[in-house]
């Protein structure tokens, strides 16, 4: 159902970047499954953002960097080990509407020790001054709560229709900025699908398709118009599970030209897809606090405290 157009599919052999740390770089002092914890460290990312910032702000339809092997294969594997099967945890939330069907996990103490530690290095400081360096977006800020993203998983007839991720973080107060998402799917197949497509602005068609291959991670910006998904149902084997961890990063306020209302994920239908129903977005509740500057709040606060003394 894709449109006509230039496209580009990253499998296994796609003009990504293979950052794949020498011996001497990858740490091996840690005992796996014994709890000893694993670091980002400095030299891991040296060179990497420099190397690959140019990439990332020509990236198309988009601004995005595909990267490979960044991190130890024996921490992914550990992570994967630790994943529990849908039925396995009572912590999963599922999701199966004509939008899409997954299973994801946002909250990191239902998840296991080496995967909780993973995410941590991912909100840490080493991890975010590597993003700035990439990206050149200054000031970016995680997300502890890992609203909307954390551990997801599809299985067989698993699909994520195209979209545009919501913009503002509610709880937060912060614009979406970006997405990194890191593939754990080892022995991937091409022909059971769930390939991430990226699509132009305008949805006439799909420029890139890229393989959720294990040590895969992409990076890319957060706009209305930064499309993307992997719309089709897979046909991987039963019990085969395409295996992610999703995190996104934020900053207060955004370039002006970027700037638009607050809006939950915008789906969209792809030329010659018949259109299906559409979620309804979430109602928000709009109270006098949404309107009153800080100085206000605050003298408020400080009323009620008094009041009750």
């Amino acid at each position: 159902m894709a449109g006509t157009g230039p496209e580009r599919m990253r499998g296994t052999d796609g003009p990504q970047a293979d950052v794949t740390p020498t011996s001497s770089e990858a740490s091996t002092d840690r005992v796996i499954g014994m709890g000893a914890p694993f670091f980002f460290e400095p030299e891991m990312f040296s060179g990497v953002a420099q190397d690959l910032r140019e990439r990332f702000l020509a990236g198309e339809p988009f601004s995005h960097v595909v990267i490979d092997g960044l991190l130890p294969d024996d921490v992914l594997d550990e992570v994967v080990e630790e994943s529990p099967g849908p039925n396995e945890r009572n912590d999963w939330l599922h999701a199966d509407r004509p939008d899409t069907i997954k299973w994801s996990i946002p909250n990191d103490w239902a998840l296991g020790p080496t995967t909780r530690q993973l995410l941590n290095q991912f909100n840490g400081a080493t991890f975010i001054n590597f993003l700035e360096e990439l990206t050149g977006i200054s000031g970016l800020i995680p997300d502890p709560h890992y609203f909307g993203g954390g551990l997801h998983q599809h299985e067989r007839d698993g699909f994520l229709k195209i979209h545009a991720d919501f913009n503002w973080h509610q709880r937060l107060h912060l614009d979406r900025r970006l997405n990194v998402l890191l593939y754990l799917n080892r022995d991937w197949q091409e022909d059971w699908g769930g390939y991430l497509e990226l699509w132009n602005a305008e949805m006439t068609h799909r420029v890139e398709s890229i393989a959720p291959l294990f040590n895969r991670i992409v990076i890319f910006a957060t706009t209305d118009t930064s499309y993307h998904g992997h719309p089709e149902p897979m046909t991987c084997p039963a019990g085969t599970r395409r295996r992610s961890l999703a995190l996104y990063y934020y900053t207060n306020g955004r370039p002006e030209e970027e700037k638009s209302p607050s809006h939950s994920t915008v789906y969209k239908v792809r030329p010659g897809e018949k259109k299906y129903p559409m979620p309804s977005p979430p109602k928000q509740r709009i109270t006098w606090r949404d309107f009153s500057p800080p100085i206000a709040l605050k003298c408020a606060r400080q009323v009620r405290a008094a009041l009750r003394r």
